[in-house]
């Protein structure tokens, strides 16, 4: 396995502090966060983080993005972008973007629930897909469908209906440990031998469940909330053992957004934590 850090977790560094932490760190690579975000007064995960490259002008960008990358030593495991896959303009300059980085494949993000019927969500995203896999397959790279509480493809079951059929060369599900804490979880070994050759990418984070009230019946109001990883409710352990049991060996990305510890330890302690789960150490 190789290791990498989604920069929607790093919203206190530039995107050089962020490479050049990361792989003084010992990270084998990163996964750019691209998207227009809003400012804000101190830096967060989904505002004013400093690590997010716009999408608006992003092919001025490039260059930099590369000579970041590269300088650093880091290898691409993929750029987390946050274009709907309905927005096929967009999603065809991101294709052309990961092809012109050499990054090798972006994430689009599937439509939210309630925003129409689901038989309709699912039928009109899977000809968009259907689409990017060809327009994919022009540029040399793939397209990701992450696994997300609150979309069409919570689970790994919901996904593996989405994507059969499609080139898996071409299109590709994002497993995220942490999203099914929320919404979607079903046993990993079973998600992962349901989706076989689309099993693509690994997202790792750990969220708890904690009780935050109570409502107007009597029962108990509880709320999600991101935990460090050996602290939340999935457990990585047996995560980490089914991987190996389906003979997963490519990248595990990490966005915690867990905020007990400061930055630069918390990416540290987590390298050192994913060695030690997925049986390797370090080097150096």
């Amino acid at each position: 396995m190789r290791f990498s850090v989604f920069t929607a977790s790093t919203p206190q560094w530039t995107p050089s502090q962020a490479a050049n932490a990361l792989a003084a760190q010992g990270w084998d690579g990163i996964e750019w966060r691209v998207t227009d975000q809003q400012p804000a007064a101190e830096p967060g995960f989904w505002a004013g983080n400093r690590a997010t490259w716009p999408l608006a002008g992003l092919e001025d960008h490039l260059p930099e993005i590369a000579r970041i990358t590269r300088s650093a030593g880091l290898d691409y495991s993929g750029i987390g972008g946050y274009v709907p896959s309905r927005e096929r303009a967009d999603v065809e300059r991101m294709l052309a973007a990961t092809a012109a980085l050499g990054a090798g494949r972006v994430r689009v993000t599937m439509p939210a629930l309630r925003t129409g019927r689901y038989p309709e969500l699912f039928d009109t995203t899977r000809r968009d897909l259907d689409w990017a896999a060809g327009r994919a397959a022009e540029y040399g790279v793939s397209v990701l469908v992450e696994l997300h509480h609150k979309t069409i493809v919570s689970s790994a079951s919901a996904a593996i209906r989405l994507v059969d059929g499609l080139d898996p060369a071409r299109v590709g599900v994002i497993h995220d440990v942490g999203n099914l804490v929320i919404e979607g979880h079903e046993d990993y070994l079973a998600g992962f031998e349901m989706l076989g050759p689309y099993l693509a990418h690994v997202h790792v984070k750990n969220v708890a469940w904690r009780p935050v009230g109570q409502r107007s019946d009597g029962s108990t109001e509880w709320a999600e909330d991101w935990a460090p990883l050996p602290d939340g409710q999935a457990d990585l352990g047996a995560y980490f053992d089914a991987l190996g049991a389906v003979g997963y060996d490519g990248w595990v990305t990490v966005e915690d957004f867990s905020t007990v510890q400061p930055l630069a330890e918390r990416t540290r302690d987590n390298l050192a934590y994913l060695r030690t789960l997925s049986g390797q150490v370090a080097t150096g």
